[in-house]
C-alpha cells in the first residue's frame, strides 16, 4: 500500500512519532496539518499546512490530494486536563471532527484513521477488555471519554452511509520523548508529570490517589507503529484496535520504575497520596489479541526500557 497520507496533529507527541514512522516508509508522501510549529526535521521530511481544521476551506485544502488520513489533532492531556476544560475540549474536539471527516469524504479517501482512544473504556468492568466490549460498556463520565466515544461514532457513520472505509486505533496510556511536563500536575501526562516531580527531588513522591488504580503504559513509537500497521493492512480496514502494551501495572509501581531510573535510591522511594479527581480510572487493561491476529502487531518497549528513554530526553530540555 502507498499514497499521500495526512496526519492531523503531526506535531503533538504521538502525531510527531507517527510522521517519524511514516519516514521509514518510502512509499508514504506525507502531509502534516497542525496549528503548531512542526520542528525543522518534519518541515524538511513532510510537507506542511498549518491552520484551523475547523474551518471547512482550510480541511479541504488539508486533505486534498491524500489517499489517507491519519486523524490526531484534538485537546489532549492528563487527568486534570480534561476535568479543567470540558466544555472547551468537546467544542475542539467536535468541531475537528466536522471539519475533517467532511473533507474525507468529499476527498473519497482510501482510509480514514481515527485515533480515538482507552477513555471511551473508562467504566469498563471487563477485563482484559477486548474491543467487542465497546458497545456493551457503560457510556463514559468525562467529556474526554465521550468526546473520542463520538469520533467512533462519526466515522462509523460515515462508512454505514457513504462507504468511507475506516480504521479505528484506541492507544492506551501514551507516554515517551516528545511530550513535557506542565507547571500544574495532571494537565500533562502522569508520566512526565511524575519524572519532572523526581527530577525536582520531591520527596515523598506526590501521586493522585491511593496509587492502586492500574493502567497500561504504552511507548509513542509503539503506538505509531500500532497506528501506521492499521492503516496500511487490508485486515485493518473498516475495523477498530486496542493498541497498547499488555502489562498492567498499578500507579505506585509505574512511579516506583521512574523513581529508580531517574537514578533515585530504591530504598527511599515513599508516596504521598493528594486527593484524586471525580473521574480517575481505577482500572484498565487491554486486550491486544486482535491486533496481533488481524495486524501481526504487537508493542515491543518494555516499560522500563521506555522510562528510561524518556527520563533521558527529559534531563536534555531547557
Amino acid at each position: 500500500m502507498s499514497g499521500r497520507v495526512l496526519v492531523t496533529g503531526g506535531a503533538g507527541t504521538i502525531g510527531a512519532a507517527v510522521v517519524k514512522r511514516l519516514t521509514s516508509d518510502p512509499e508514504w508522501e506525507i502531509r502534516v496539518a497542525d496549528l503548531s510549529e512542526p520542528p525543522q526535521w518534519m518541515r524538511e521530511a513532510c510537507e506542511v499546512v498549518s491552520g484551523d481544521l475547523r474551518d471547512p476551506e482550510f480541511a479541504h485544502v488539508a486533505v486534498h490530494g491524500c489517499t489517507h488520513v491519519i486523524h490526531l489533532a484534538a485537546i489532549v492531556g492528563g487527568i486534570g486536563n480534561f476535568h479543567k476544560l470540558p466544555f472547551t475540549l468537546l467544542e475542539m474536539n467536535n468541531g475537528l471532527y466536522n471539519g475533517v471527516f467532511r473533507a474525507a469524504l468529499d476527498e473519497r479517501v482510501q482510509r480514514l484513521v481515527y485515533v480515538s482512544s482507552s477513555m471511551v473504556f473508562e467504566r469498563a468492568t471487563e477485563y482484559p477488555t477486548t474491543e467487542e466490549y465497546v458497545r456493551d460498556t457503560p457510556i463514559p463520565d468525562s467529556a474526554y471519554g465521550f468526546s473520542k466515544l463520538a469520533g467512533e461514532f462519526y466515522v462509523r457513520s460515515l462508512h454505514e452511509e457513504f462507504g468511507v472505509p475506516y480504521t479505528i486505533c484506541r492507544p492506551f496510556n501514551a507516554y515517551g520523548p516528545g511530550e513535557m511536563p506542565e507547571d500544574e500536575p495532571g494537565i500533562a501526562h502522569m508520566v512526565p508529570d511524575l519524572i519532572k516531580k523526581v527530577l525536582a527531588g520531591q520527596k515523598p513522591l506526590q501521586i493522585f490517589g491511593s496509587g492502586e488504580q492500574t493502567r497500561t503504559i504504552t511507548h509513542i513509537d509503539d503506538i505509531a507503529d500500532g497506528v501506521v500497521s492499521a492503516m496500511s493492512h487490508p485486515g485493518g480496514e473498516n475495523e477498530d484496535f486496542n493498541i497498547s502494551a499488555s502489562e498492567e501495572m498499578s500507579v505506585a509501581e509505574i512511579a516506583r520504575v521512574i523513581w529508580e531510573e531517574c537514578g533515585m535510591p530504591p530504598g527511599e522511594f515513599e508516596l504521598e497520596h493528594l486527593p484524586t479527581f471525580r473521574v480517575d480510572v481505577q482500572r484498565r487493561w487491554p486486550s491486544v489479541d486482535k491486533a496481533r491476529r488481524v495486524l501481526g502487531w504487537e508493542a515491543r518497549i518494555g516499560v522500563r526500557e521506555g522510562i528510561a528513554q524518556t527520563v533521558e530526553w527529559l534531563r536534555a530540555q531547557p
